[in-house]
């Protein structure tokens, strides 16, 4: 005989419109629950990689501090006689006395986005070693392991799917818990004692309410790197104007092209004895943060980039174009000149990394992980709690029964149903995922029976 399982103090029946939320919150934190709590956890080991990797790498990244310092270009020659198979791209100067200056070449056999690094003191220019860099932010290796493991689990590009999922829904389950919490609360003040369950319920509640904020900001920027819907934001930017200015070059290559004809001799490959006056020609031109890179020239005759990569606040990212021959500014790229939107994006996708307000960023961002993966523990608990038995069914606990969109306003379900599509448009994993649980459900609502016991009691959430 089955025996039915329900809490002392079973919670009033869901109706109307919560029970739509309730059962849309319910198989939305069961379909995004293990992503979410697998990108919390790599995301906070990635959020303590720059204290990692200082300690990690300290021989490459530190010198004795000395009281004079070689040329930049004794430091980059020295480089090229201990990297000769390597092809100089860019330099990246000491920014602070102690640190060691980066030269960085391109080679075969490494990734996208993947220079060599070698280490030079800049006081001896004596090489400390060599490490794999990787993109714009110049991770290290242990810093690029973390960040492909919680962008795509190690897997490449197929792998980022679980993190595109993760954000499409996060935002979706943090709002429909905050318009659950708010019912809620609103119900509990009629209530004269909670029940074990309802307690369970309220702890979740209030845990994903202090990182209400946080989830809807790491959905909205981990967005914008996503495979699918990051096309959508970047083209959305675009056609606004709130994609991030280029740096164009006036007058550059305007001799080029004209060697055999007569009219110039073939400009010569840059030179890294040039390596030192064009960062003075930067220097003198306003690009005075700490860090910055030096990019020698793609082809010959084309003008030098000197770029700030400091993310820190205030944000310095500032870039030049400098002539190679005469050390003439080309053009110029200013943050301050950024659209809003472009600013914002700045800033968020930095909050996100965890380095735009350095180690306070980082706490934050430790805190709010760990806030995730609590919300995702108490829900699987509750969940256990309510688990499958042989009386209930091989079922996700027990879910608000089907039909409630027929109990909540009509007006209600329509714009739902507009906004869906809408957003499942412009977030294609959330629109195919959504269409998916939908066609599920159907299926195992028909193989069910009209005939089938009405479930009791509340959802788990």
């Amino acid at each position: 005989m089955a025996t039915r399982i329900e809490s002392t103090t079973s919670p009033p029946r869901a109706t109307g419109w919560r029970g739509l939320f309730l059962r849309l919150h319910f198989y939305a934190g069961v379909l995004v629950g293990p992503f979410v709590l697998i990108a919390a956890l790599t995301g906070v080991l990635y959020a303590a990689t720059p204290q990692m990797e200082s300690w990690l790498y300290a021989d490459q990244l530190r010198a004795p501090v000395g009281l004079n310092q070689v040329s930049l270009a004794d430091q980059v020659k020295a480089a090229q006689v201990s990297n000769p198979g390597g092809e100089l791209v860019a330099v990246r100067p000491a920014p602070e006395p102690g640190d060691t200056t980066r030269v960085l070449f391109a080679e075969k056999g490494l990734g996208e986005s993947e220079r060599r690094a070698v280490f030079v003191d800049p006081a001896t220019a004596q090489v400390r070693g060599d490490l794999v860099a990787y993109g714009s932010s110049g991770a290290l290796p242990l810093r690029t392991t973390l960040d492909q493991l919680h962008r795509s689990l190690l897997l490449g590009e197929p792998g980022r799917l679980y993190s595109e999922l993760a954000a499409s829904w996060l935002w979706v389950v943090a709002l429909g818990g905050l318009v659950l919490w708010v019912s809620r609360r609103r119900a509990r003040r009629t209530e004269k004692a909670e029940s074990d369950r309802g307690k369970s319920v309220r702890r979740h509640g209030s845990v994903g309410l202090w990182v209400l904020l946080g989830a809807l900001f790491l959905s909205a920027t981990g967005l914008t790197w996503s495979a699918y819907a990051g096309e959508n934001v970047s083209a959305l930017r675009e056609s606004l104007g709130w994609a991030t200015p280029a740096l164009k070059v006036t007058g550059a290559d305007e001799h080029a092209g004209h060697a055999g004809h007569g009219e110039a001799p073939a400009p010569a490959p840059a030179s890294p004895e040039s390596v030192d006056a064009m960062l003075a020609s930067a220097r003198a031109a306003g690009i005075d943060a700490a860090s910055v890179e030096i990019g020698l020239p793609a082809k010959p005759g084309a003008p030098w980039q000197v770029a700030e990569v400091e993310r820190g606040w205030p944000t310095q990212v500032d870039a030049v174009a400098v002539d190679g021959t005469t050390g003439q500014i080309l053009g110029e790229v200013r943050f301050a000149d950024y659209p809003l939107m472009a600013k914002l994006a700045r800033w968020g996708i930095d909050a996100h990394m965890g380095v735009l307000f350095g180690w306070p960023n980082q706490i934050l961002l430790l805190l709010l992980g760990a806030g995730l993966v609590t919300l995702v523990v108490l829900g699987y608990r509750m969940w256990w709690r309510r688990r499958p038995t042989k009386a209930t069914g091989l079922t996700f606990g027990r879910p608000i029964p089907r039909g409630q969109w027929r109990k909540a306003p009509p007006a209600l379900v329509a714009g739902l149903l507009v906004l869906a599509a809408a957003i499942g448009w412009f977030v294609p994993l959330f629109g195919i995922s959504l269409l998916a649980f939908l066609v599920i459900d159907l299926l195992l609502g028909l193989r069910s029976g009209r005939g089938a016991k009405t479930e009791s009691g509340d959802v788990t959430v």
